[in-house]
């Protein structure tokens, strides 16, 4: 058997997180009724005229800015036409001839180093409707709300040899869209899907393999199998003497198979033109200089600072940095409380067991930075204790409280005052005769039961430290 290597490319498609539509005023807002976010342009009315919303301009430009991307100063839009249910004017508005940026790269991390990916190309273009299939009656009914919601299409090279190399550059993509703030990337809710280019050739052959393409793979695990499932397929039908045909396939992930849903269209098939209704779009010096005043500091930056400025460990920052949300509150709760490495402690060990436990990620559930920053500060200033700290933490992640409030409203101030401690600690060495003389006989982990007795005592609103410092004092007096 020959030794073969797959060729892969991406065609990634982000829905941009504008308020409106890319040519009307209908609502993006994901999750409505059925066809209620649809009007007469978005659903292909006759007579209806397309106007550009200027804000998926602008979200353009930063991305392939942040994506290294020349930005086509002259760019227009073309009719796309095809017939399927969920297109209701039987075309798309997307860009073929002058796509807005061009010729750009993401430099990815693998086990095997770091690698430049080619982008060809990235385009503006409205996404279509939603084919909803009702596996009890067996009909299929079509929701148009996701008509005219913006798209940006990012075009890669083929430059991918492996999953991991998929893998490493959509996480990529989904970092710097969502640091941009044009897209919230939620493969969940479809704002973020990858169609998947795939072939197979002998190792050292130049000439390229024939194609697949799977369509909208919706999760990271999911490309990750269809393409392991995929590269097999073709090396053992190419070893078992059949041809690859090009065409699309769709990966079922429930059964982990490809299956061949039509023929692999090329650019011609669509019979591309220029769309009559919109004017070029035309990107000025002065708008371009604009947008990159504005680009944000990125995930690599960030990971760098923090470690260098901030004194976190590679491994804290690479957690952090690997999530927009979490840079927000990181942030905010750093600079509350002017511990960032307590911040991020308390992220990385509390927070996120609390997104664990409920079963969900920081971007279903934003947390209030603020607020945990507040938590930090009562801690280190010993209002509270720290399990005290993080019964108010699940009270803010959970109902979002006022942590200064729930502290009072629940008795949970710590006790700092020596002259109310140490009464209590009296009271349990007192109660504790045969651990107290062990103690002074030399067994020095009874001091660790003492500890307990007299937390328990103060009912845990006490600082251990403080505790301890006193226990040890009284315990002297008596040797």
């Amino acid at each position: 058997m020959k030794d073969y290597e797959m060729v892969i490319g991406l065609e990634v498609h982000c829905e941009l997180s504008t308020e409106s539509k890319i040519f009307c005023g209908c609502t993006t807002k994901f999750g409505g009724a059925p066809n209620t976010h649809v009007c007469e342009v978005c659903s292909g009315m006759p007579g209806t005229l397309p106007t550009l919303n200027k804000q998926v301009v602008e979200f353009a430009v930063k991305a392939g800015l942040a994506l290294n991307c020349d930005i086509t100063r002259n760019n227009k839009f073309d009719r796309k036409n095809y017939f399927y249910p969920d297109l209701p004017k039987a075309y798309q508005i997307s860009q073929l001839y002058c796509p807005i940026c061009r010729n750009g790269h993401v430099d990815i991390k693998t086990s095997n180093g770091t690698k430049s990916i080619g982008i060809h190309e990235i385009h503006m273009e409205e996404d279509a409707g939603k084919l909803v299939h009702d596996e009890a009656t067996g009909m299929t009914r079509v929701d148009f709300n996701r008509c005219g919601v913006p798209l940006l299409e990012i075009v890669s090279e083929p430059d991918f040899r492996s999953a991991e190399e998929v893998i490493a550059y959509l996480t990529k993509i989904r970092d710097t869209m969502q640091y941009l703030g044009v897209s919230d990337c939620k493969m969940q809710e479809g704002s973020m899907r990858a169609d998947v280019n795939l072939s197979v050739r002998p190792r050292g052959q130049e000439e390229f393999g024939t194609r697949t393409e799977m369509k909208n793979i919706a999760s990271f695990k999911a490309i990750e199998r269809a393409i392991e499932y995929e590269c097999e397929r073709q090396i053992d039908l190419i070893e078992g003497g059949g041809k690859v045909v090009q065409e699309t396939r769709r990966w079922d992930d429930e059964k982990e198979y490809t299956y061949a849903m039509r023929s692999k269209e090329d650019a011609q098939d669509y019979k591309y033109f220029p769309d009559p209704d919109l004017m070029p779009v035309v990107i000025s010096e002065e708008y371009l200089e604009s947008i990159k005043a504005i680009l944000p500091e990125f995930a690599d930056a960030k990971r760098e600072r923090y470690v260098s400025e901030l004194g976190l460990t590679e491994y804290d920052a690479d957690i952090i940095t690997g999530n927009v949300t979490l840079v927000k509150v990181f942030e905010t709760s750093g600079a509350k409380c002017g511990n960032y490495k307590d911040a991020a402690n308390w992220i990385l060990t509390d927070l996120l067991k609390l997104y664990k436990d409920e079963g969900v990620t920081p971007e279903d559930k934003e947390f209030d930075g603020d607020k945990l920053g507040t938590i930090i500060t009562m801690v280190n200033d010993g209002k509270i204790n720290r399990k005290s700290g993080k019964k108010i933490l699940t009270a803010v992640f959970e109902e979002d409280v006022d942590p200064q409030e729930y502290a009072d409203k629940n008795g949970l101030a710590q006790v700092s005052d020596a002259s109310a401690i140490e009464p209590a600690i009296k009271k349990v060495i007192e109660s504790n005769e045969k651990a107290v003389s062990e103690y002074l006989a030399g067994n020095e982990k009874n001091i660790q039961f003492l500890i307990g007795q007299s937390m328990r005592e103060l009912r845990g609103k006490a600082d251990p430290k403080t505790v301890k410092d006193i226990l040890e004092k009284l315990l002297s007096e008596m040797k």
